[in-house]
């Protein structure tokens, strides 16, 4: 049994075959998954994902991207969603550089926006980080994030960060990079984090695993995440999937 701890089934992507899609992952063993809102759009299909799916919950958060768009309202639409039985984290949330849609003082306004009401209403987060570790890591300490804890999505970033992460209550998620031949950084990762602190995700549609690289992601494939966690950790695929899913209950304060 596998837990897809960050999926995006609410993207337009999955718009004609999302049944087709949840029943491949249960075939695959992928019983558990996180679907994540992040902007109008996207939290109101997360919410309605996970009211007709059993073991399917939902995260809601505002996407640095769209940082520039995010209003007190919607900051307070977030809290009021917090509420719902079946959403289980406040995210994504962080700060990404690649993009330039919205300024980098806005996106770390919005960012500790969300720790703050993460930490109102006891939830644990999610952290979108591209080419920004520093900052991110410097604002989770301000805020002192490691209060409610959360988890590095997709971690594409060094060892010694990562552990820098942990010691701040934080799980390391890795997803299909850690599949790629030259990706070095999420294979050492995956080999030098303790499984104690590991979740396993696709972010699907993205970033698709190996042998599927560049096409459609699916929660599916998140065995394949966990297939290769396994090999560099010198570990069964059966020991990998029993812990990150119960990192993952644990984490997301869900009963087995």
């Amino acid at each position: 049994m596998l837990f897809d701890t960050h999926v995006h089934l609410n993207a337009d992507q999955f718009e004609d075959d999302l049944e087709d899609t949840i029943a491949r992952a249960h075939e695959a063993g992928v019983t558990y998954m996180t679907v994540v809102g992040f902007d109008r759009k996207t939290i109101p299909k997360a919410i309605q994902i996970a009211e007709n799916h059993d073991h399917i919950y939902a995260a809601v958060g505002w996407h640095p991207v769209d940082a520039v768009d995010m209003t007190e309202e919607d900051l307070e639409w977030i809290e009021e969603l917090s509420s719902h039985p079946k959403v289980v984290a406040i995210g994504e949330m962080g700060l990404d550089y690649h993009w330039d849609k919205s300024p980098a003082d806005v996106q770390k306004e919005v960012f500790r926006k969300q720790i703050r009401l993460a930490k109102k209403v006891k939830m644990p987060i999610i952290i979108h980080n591209r080419e920004a570790t520093d900052d991110i890591v410097q604002i989770l300490k301000e805020e002192k994030a490691e209060e409610v804890g959360g988890v590095m999505h997709c971690y594409s970033g060094p060892v010694e960060t990562a552990k820098e992460c942990v010691d701040m209550n934080f799980m390391i998620s890795l997803g299909g990079p850690v599949t790629f031949k030259n990706a070095k950084l999420p294979k050492e990762v995956a080999k030098e984090i303790d499984l104690e602190y590991m979740l396993v995700e696709t972010d699907c549609p993205f970033l698709a695993p190996h042998p599927n690289r560049g096409k459609r992601n699916e929660p599916a494939y998140v065995k394949l995440v966990a297939e290769q966690i396994a090999e560099l950790k010198g570990l069964s695929y059966e020991e990998v999937s029993e812990k990150t899913t119960s990192n993952a209950f644990k984490f997301f304060g869900i009963e087995s």
